[in-house]
């Protein structure tokens, strides 16, 4: 008996060091900038078959392989980090009202909705609850969570999990560094970049003087814009280029519905013409076949 024992707790252990090592070469690929891959985000988890920002929805998206989860973050009227991205329950729970008018014991008595605003099982986690739950088995990207970095930080600590999470944004660099300064060790900080702008390419150089972020999430309406062609080329082994395929207008129009049709002028294009290495997607599963059938995915 007390052999078993032993038998699973090393069973468990080999499981736990496995998932940790994923964490961290998912974390090494971004700072080495390492462009023999192409690394998965999944916008809001696995939306598609589980709520939107549950814990199931994270946990679908690392059964996978799914390599980042984006997720938002709001606070309630008794200062409660919790997962939602409307600064309301109404689309995504059964309750009705603006979060920060409802104290957390009541959001903990609602249900969540899925994509077709239908009831289910599931509850409203807690920002603590979820950073618990992909500890050491996935990458974070917390969205809206700038507004409450303090707190989001001490939950970080109490949670170990500094070290998996990312940020984005759109401000300035001087900006970033103001509010951000030494948790920048640790949390990896990721600019957004509107393309369409007159000083976009400006913008970038200053980011790479100022902080050399590993990698730039990038935005334009048409291919008629040249700079994202031209950016494949210049942003070579400075920093890695990050596009969202959610609908057209952020990627040129090669979102996820044109790569449902034709995934090398979708997601093919973005990579390579564009130089891609990390695409944020509503269709986890379909990318990530896509990429392995080209050998761009474990």
């Amino acid at each position: 008996m007390r052999r078993i024992v032993f038998i699973l707790i090393a069973i468990l252990a080999t499981v736990q060091l496995s998932a940790q090592d994923r964490v961290s070469k998912i974390r090494e690929k971004l700072l080495n900038r390492d462009q023999s891959t192409v690394i998965v985000a999944s916008h809001r988890g696995d939306w598609r078959n589980f709520p939107e920002n549950s814990l199931e929805a994270i946990d679908n998206a690392i059964k996978m392989g799914v390599d980042i989860v984006e997720l938002d973050v709001q606070r309630t009227k008794d200062g409660e980090l919790i997962l939602m991205h409307d600064p309301t329950l109404d689309r995504t729970t059964t309750g009705k009202g603006k979060i920060a008018e409802v104290a957390l014991d009541s959001i903990r008595k609602l249900k969540l909705k899925n994509g077709c605003a239908i009831r289910t099982i599931h509850n409203v986690p807690t920002l603590e609850e979820a950073l618990m739950h992909a500890k050491g088995k996935i990458m974070l990207n917390l969205d809206k969570a700038d507004r409450y970095f303090e707190q989001v930080y001490a939950l970080m600590e109490k949670t170990g999990t500094t070290k998996q999470i990312i940020m984005k944004g759109n401000k300035s660099a001087e900006e970033v560094k103001k509010q951000f300064g030494n948790y920048l060790n640790d949390v990896i900080y990721m600019p957004i970049v509107n393309l369409d702008k007159v000083n976009a390419e400006e913008q970038i150089e200053t980011f790479i003087k100022d902080m050399n972020p590993v990698a730039f999430e990038l935005l334009y309406v048409k291919d008629s814009n040249p700079l994202p062609v031209k950016l494949k080329s210049s942003l070579d082994g400075r920093a890695l280029i990050w596009y969202n395929t959610l609908w057209d207008t952020m990627a040129g129009g090669h979102d996820d519905d044109l790569s449902l049709k034709n995934p090398d002028e979708g997601y093919g294009y973005l990579i390579d013409k564009l130089g891609a290495r990390i695409i944020q997607t509503d269709r986890p599963q379909y990318l990530l076949d896509y990429l392995r059938s080209r050998g761009l995915h474990n």
